[in-house]
C-alpha cells in the first residue's frame, strides 16, 4: 500500500452519501475504508451503481457496539473518519426512537471516545441534518434561511438524536482539541435515494406510471417545503470541510425551498404526465409533527470553503425521474440492474469480520 495515500472509514458507506463520497475519495486517491453491519444483510446496489464495491476495502462492524468499532478503526488506521451512519428515515425514528437515539447520537460518541484514546489527529466528520431547525422558525416568513447561528428546535425523535451528536461534537472539539465538524445538510436527493424518502418515491412511482406499471401514487402532506439539493456536490463539501484549517460546522443547501407539490409537478411533468391525475392524498402518510419550511443558507460554506450549489432543483428531478424510467425499461427487458441485483458479488474485499460476542 503507498504510504503516501490519505486513509479514510466511511460509517453508512452502503448508503447514498457514503457511495457518492467513496467515488469521490477514491478519485483522489485515498485508501477507501467502509463499515458494513454484521448483523445485516449487505446491501451494495449503490456501490455497485458508481462503480466502486471493487475499489473499496469493507470492514463489518456494528455502531452500536464498542468493541466492533473500535477494531474497525485501529484496523483501517484512517486519517478521517465521516460517519454517514444513522437510522435517517424520520417517519420511522417515531417507531423507533430508542434505536434512533443510539445509532444516530450515542454512536458518535463512541467514536469519538476510541479516536481519543487511540489517535486523537484523526478528522472526524459528524453528518448533521436540517431537521435540527424544526419549526424555530415562523412559517409565515417565506424569505427567512437557516445559517449557523440559527436556533435548534427539534421535533422528532430523529432531529433529537441528531442534536445529541452535533453538541457531543462540539464538546470534544472544544474539550480535548479534536477536529470534529458538523455538517448541517439540507435535503439532498439523488437517484441513489432509498424509497422510503418522499423524493424516490415519488420519481419512482412517476416511472411506473409512465410505463402502464401503476396507476397512482399516494402522499402525505403536499405543503411542507424543503431545501433539497444534489447529493454527489454535498459529499465534495463533507470533503472541503475536512481539509479546512480549523475545525467547524457547515451549514449545506441551495437557499431555495420548493413545496412536495412542486415536486410532485416537476416529477410528473417530466415524465409528460398530469400529476392531478394520479396523486391520491392518505393520511397515513402525515408525520406526527412535521417541519413545515427549511431552507439552508449556505453563505459560509461559499465564504470559508468556495462550496456553492450547481444543480437546480429542475434539473435534480428530471435526473432522478429519466434515472428511475430507464431503470424500469431496462426492467421490463428482463435485464438485471444494479439496483435490484443480488448482494453478494464474491469480489468484495472486507479487511475482516467483527467476532461475534
Amino acid at each position: 500500500m503507498n504510504g503516501e495515500k490519505k486513509k479514510a472509514l466511511i460509517t453508512g458507506v452502503t448508503g447514498q452519501d457514503g457511495a457518492y463520497l467513496a467515488k469521490l475519495l477514491l478519485e483522489k486517491n485515498y485508501d477507501v475504508f467502509g463499515i458494513v453491519r454484521r448483523t445485516s444483510t449487505p446491501n451494495f446496489w449503490r456501490l455497485q451503481e458508481v462503480n466502486v464495491l471493487d475499489k473499496i476495502t469493507l470492514v463489518s462492524a456494528d455502531m452500536s457496539d464498542m468493541a466492533s468499532l473500535s477494531e474497525a478503526i485501529h484496523e483501517s488506521k484512517p486519517d478521517e473518519i465521516y460517519n454517514l451512519a444513522a437510522q435517517s428515515f424520520v417517519g420511522s425514528s417515531f417507531d423507533q426512537p430508542m434505536q434512533s437515539v443510539d445509532v444516530n447520537g450515542i454512536a458518535l460518541l463512541r467514536i469519538l471516545e476510541i479516536v481519543r484514546k487511540f489517535n486523537s489527529k484523526i478528522r472526524i466528520y459528524q453528518a448533521s441534518t436540517s431537521e435540527l431547525y424544526g419549526d424555530s422558525v415562523n412559517f409565515l416568513h417565506k424569505d427567512k434561511s437557516q445559517n449557523e447561528l440559527t436556533p435548534f428546535k427539534p421535533n422528532s425523535p430523529y432531529a433529537v438524536s441528531k442534536l445529541i451528536a452535533l453538541e457531543l461534537a462540539r464538546v470534544y472539539r472544544e474539550s480535548y482539541g479534536m477536529f470534529v465538524c458538523n455538517g448541517i445538510l439540507f435535503n439532498h436527493e439523488s437517484p441513489l435515494r432509498g424509497l422510503e424518502f418522499v423524493t424516490r418515491k415519488i420519481t419512482n412511482e412517476v416511472a411506473k406510471i409512465k410505463l402502464g406499471l401503476s396507476n397512482e401514487i399516494r402522499l402525505g402532506n403536499l405543503d411542507a417545503q424543503r431545501d433539497w439539493g444534489y447529493a454527489p456536490e454535498y459529499v465534495e463539501l463533507m470533503w472541503r470541510i475536512l481539509q479546512h484549517h480549523t475545525p467547524e460546522d457547515f451549514v449545506i443547501a441551495t437557499n431555495e425551498t420548493h413545496s412536495v407539490r412542486e415536486f410532485v409537478e416537476e416529477a410528473f411533468q417530466t415524465a409528460g404526465l398530469d400529476w392531478k391525475l394520479f396523486v391520491r392524498l392518505d393520511q397515513q402518510y402525515k408525520r406526527p409533527y412535521e417541519v413545515p419550511y427549511l431552507k439552508g443558507d449556505y453563505t459560509k460554506a461559499k465564504q470559508v470553503l468556495g462550496w456553492e450549489p450547481k444543480t437546480k432543483f429542475k434539473e435534480l428531478v428530471k435526473i432522478m425521474v429519466e434515472t428511475d424510467v430507464q431503470r424500469w425499461q431496462r426492467h421490463l427487458k428482463g435485464e438485471i440492474f444494479a439496483w435490484d441485483a443480488i448482494n453478494h458479488p464474491g469480489h468484495v474485499k472486507y479487511l475482516f469480520r467483527a467476532k461475534d460476542k
